[in-house]
C-alpha cells in the first residue's frame, strides 16, 4: 500500500476556522463509492497523498472530514473527545451487532460499562493470565510440529488459540464447542462493513440474502451468550472474577429482565469480538512480515533460544523479549488491528483551523498516522528497531496510536501485548515459516485489519 509523499510535519494554522476544505471533485463520486467498497485503506491512503492531511469526501448523501495529523487525532480522542461518539460504522451498523457494549456505547452509559469490566484487566490479574497464555501457546507448537514440512493456515490458527485464551482467562468458559461463532462473526462484520459503504441507504428489513444471512449469525451469536452464560446467572450473588460473573453481578438490581439480558447480551458479544480477533490479526500480519524479512525472523529465534532456552515461559519472561515486543510493535505500526477510529461531532468545531459542522462523521485513521510520512523515516518498511529502547522517540506521540487514545483507549491492551509477545516467542523459538501464497496478502479492512483469506506458510523447523 503506497502513501503519502508529503514531509510536511505541521498542520495548517487555527485561526479563522473557515479555510476550504480540499477534496475530490463531485465527479469522482462513482470511483470513490467503488474504492469505499473494494480498498478503503487505499482510498484514504491516496486521498492524504493527493489532498494532503485534510480530506472532504462528499459522496451524495454523506460526507466525510478525514483529518490525518496527530494534532488532529489528539484533538478528536483526547482534547475534546466529549465532543466526538464513536461514528460512521459504529453508530448503527455496529451496533446491530455490538447493541450497546463498551465499544458503541456513549455517555453515562459507557462509563458505568467501563467501570464494571475495569478489574478483569488490572495489571496484576493480567500477570495470572500468562500460565493460560503459555498453555495455549504449547498445544499452538504441538500442532504447528505435526504439520512440519506442510501447508497451514496461520490466520485460522491465531484467531483459534486467540479464541481460546479469551475463554480460559476473561471469561472461565472452554469456546471450543461455540465453533460456529467464528463465520457467525465474519457474517455480522460484512454486514457492518456494507451499511457503511452504501451510507445506509438499504434499511435491514428489505429482504436480501445478505441480510438474512445477517439476521440468522446475531441469531447465532445470541445463542452463544445463553450457553455460556448457562447456570451461572443463577450465581450472581458468588464472587467469580470472571467478566461473566461480574456482569451478573452487575445487572442483579435491574428488575426489567428484558434489559438484564440486553445489557448482558451487548457486553458478552463485544468481549467475544473485540478479545481476540484483534491479537490474532496482529500476530497474522507479524508471522507474515517476518516470513519476508528472516533476518528479523533469525533474530527473534535468537532472543527467545537466549532468554527461554526450553523451558515454559513465565510472566517475569517478558522482559527478556525486547526485540520480540519490538517486531509486535512494528506490526501494529504498519498493521494496525483498530485500523479506523470514525467519530461523530455532537456540536461544531475547528480542527487544524478548518470548521466541523455539528453532526459531521469524521474519520481518524490510525493505518495513515502510522504511515504518515511526516513522523516516519520510510513509512512502508519493515523495522522493528524504531521502537527499540535507545531509538529516537516517535516524533510526536499520536502518529502511533495502535490502542487508541483518550478515555477510549483500548482497555485490554495490555492482555493483547502479553498474549501476543509470549506466543510470537514461543513459536519463533522452535518454527519459521515460508510464505505459500500465490501473491502477498492482501489487507481486509473490517471491524479489524484481517488478512483476506488467510494467511497460508509452510511450515519449517528453526
Amino acid at each position: 500500500m503506497t502513501t503519502a509523499k508529503r514531509a510536511d510535519q505541521t498542520p495548517p494554522p487555527a485561526t479563522t476556522g473557515r479555510r476550504p476544505y480540499p477534496g475530490p471533485p463531485p465527479w469522482a463520486v462513482p470511483g470513490l463509492l467503488r474504492k469505499l467498497w473494494g480498498d478503503r485503506l487505499r482510498l484514504l491512503s491516496e486521498a492524504a497523498d493527493e489532498y494532503g492531511d485534510v480530506v472532504r469526501f462528499a459522496m451524495g448523501p454523506k460526507t466525510i472530514y478525514f483529518f490525518n495529523h496527530p494534532d488532529h487525532a489528539k484533538h478528536v480522542l483526547v482534547d475534546n473527545a466529549a465532543n466526538y461518539h464513536k461514528g460512521l460504522g459504529l453508530a448503527e451498523a455496529r451496533r446491530r451487532i455490538l447493541g450497546d457494549g463498551l465499544l458503541t456505547s456513549e455517555g453515562e452509559t459507557w462509563r458505568r460499562q467501563r467501570r464494571i469490566i475495569s478489574p478483569a484487566f488490572r495489571r496484576e490479574r493480567i500477570a495470572g493470565f500468562a500460565g493460560v497464555v503459555v498453555d495455549a501457546g504449547t498445544h499452538l507448537t504441538q500442532r504447528l510440529a505435526a504439520e512440519s514440512g506442510n501447508v497451514v493456515d496461520l490466520a485460522e490458527e491465531m484467531t483459534a488459540l486467540t479464541m481460546d485464551v479469551l475463554g480460559r482467562t476473561l471469561l472461565d468458559a472452554d469456546l471450543s464447542p461455540l465453533n460456529f461463532l467464528g463465520p457467525a462473526f465474519e457474517a455480522a462484520q460484512e454486514q457492518a462493513m456494507f451499511e457503511m459503504v452504501t451510507l445506509g441507504a438499504l434499511p435491514l428489513w428489505l429482504p436480501l440474502p445478505r441480510h438474512r444471512r445477517f439476521r440468522a449469525a446475531r441469531r447465532k451469536i445470541e445463542d452463544a451468550v445463553r450457553t455460556l452464560v448457562g447456570d451461572r446467572e443463577h450465581d450472581a450473588g458468588t464472587e467469580g472474577s470472571d467478566l461473566i460473573s461480574m456482569l451478573l453481578r452487575a445487572g442483579s438490581g435491574e428488575p426489567d429482565a428484558a434489559a438484564r439480558w440486553r445489557g448482558l447480551r451487548d457486553e458478552i458479544v463485544t468481549i467475544l469480538l473485540a478479545g481476540h480477533e484483534t491479537t490474532a490479526s496482529t500476530l497474522s500480519w507479524a508471522w507474515y512480515l517476518l516470513s519476508r524479512h528472516p533476518e528479523a525472523a533469525e533474530r527473534m529465534h535468537d532472543e527467545a533460544v537466549a532468554a527461554l532456552g526450553d523451558r515454559t515461559p513465565e510472566y517475569a519472561d517478558l522482559t527478556s523479549l525486547p526485540y520480540t515486543a519490538m517486531v509486535i510493535q512494528e506490526t501494529m505500526r504498519l498493521y494496525p488491528p483498530v485500523w479506523a477510529l470514525p467519530r461523530r461531532a455532537l456540536a461544531a468545531d475547528e480542527i487544524g483551523g478548518y470548521r466541523v459542522p455539528a453532526g459531521a462523521d469524521v474519520m481518524i485513521s490510525a493505518y495513515t498516522l502510522h504511515r504518515h510520512p511526516g513522523f516516519w523515516a520510510d513509512p512502508d518498511e519493515f523495522r522493528p528497531e524504531r521502537f527499540a529502547a535507545d531509538a529516537p522517540p516517535v516524533a510526536h506521540k499520536y502518529a502511533y496510536i495502535p490502542f487508541g487514545a483518550g478515555p477510549r483507549v483500548c482497555v485490554g491492551s495490555h492482555l493483547g501485548m502479553l498474549e501476543a509477545t509470549l506466543i510470537a516467542a514461543m513459536v519463533a523459538r522452535r518454527f519459521r515459516f515460508e510464505f505459500a501464497g500465490a501473491a502477498d496478502p492482501v489487507p481486509e479492512a473490517m471491524l479489524s485489519l484481517r488478512i483476506r483469506d488467510g494467511l497460508p506458510v509452510r511450515v519449517r523447523p528453526a
